[in-house]
This record gives C-alpha cells, sequence and structure tokens, in this order.
C-alpha cells in the first residue's frame, strides 16, 4: 500500500542558505547541478532556473517545482528510497 502525496511533503521546497551545503551528504553531482541529503531533506543546488520532480521508489509523484538558481531543500516527513529528476539528471536519493 503506497502512501498518498500528502503524506511525503511537509512543507514544499524552500530556498535555504548555501552554507546547509557544507553539513549534507553529495548523492550526484555535475557542472551545474548537485542533489545533496541532509537531517530528512533533499537539497538542490543549480546554478540555473530547473523543473525538479521528485518520485517515491514506487513511481508516485511526490513533488513537482520549478527551482530558481541557488540552494533549495524539500523536507520530507518520511524516510525511505526517492528517485530526483532534473533534465536529463536522475539519481536515487536514500533519506
Amino acid at each position: 500500500m503506497s502512501l498518498p502525496v500528502a503524506a511525503y511533503s511537509a512543507r514544499g521546497w524552500e530556498t535555504v542558505r548555501s552554507e546547509r551545503l557544507s553539513e549534507a551528504r553529495v548523492v550526484s553531482r555535475t557542472s551545474d547541478l548537485e542533489v545533496r541529503t541532509a537531517s530528512g531533506a533533499i537539497l538542490v543546488y543549480t546554478s540555473r532556473p530547473v523543473q525538479v520532480k521528485v518520485f517515491s521508489i514506487l513511481g508516485q509523484l511526490v513533488s513537482q517545482e520549478n527551482l530558481p538558481a541557488g540552494v533549495s531543500q524539500l523536507s520530507l516527513g518520511t524516510h525511505g528510497l526517492f528517485i530526483v529528476k532534473i533534465g536529463d539528471m536522475t539519481c536515487k536519493v536514500a533519506l
């Protein structure tokens, strides 16, 4: 039985300070994009605006958002495996 989308996302994406990246573990990196995890959150650093999609491991869309350049985080109310898709990059994230 899968959880409803509302069970995954507590507040949605929010902009955070770049210092937050230093305490996060790198999951995937390209020349202009980084995906990291820290304390039950997914952090995305990007040098340009991007569209981010986060899926549960079962394929259910958890979040879809257009993020500005900078550092943004999605705090999730649960632990588990998630798939993050940003443009051509796709990675698996464990929280």
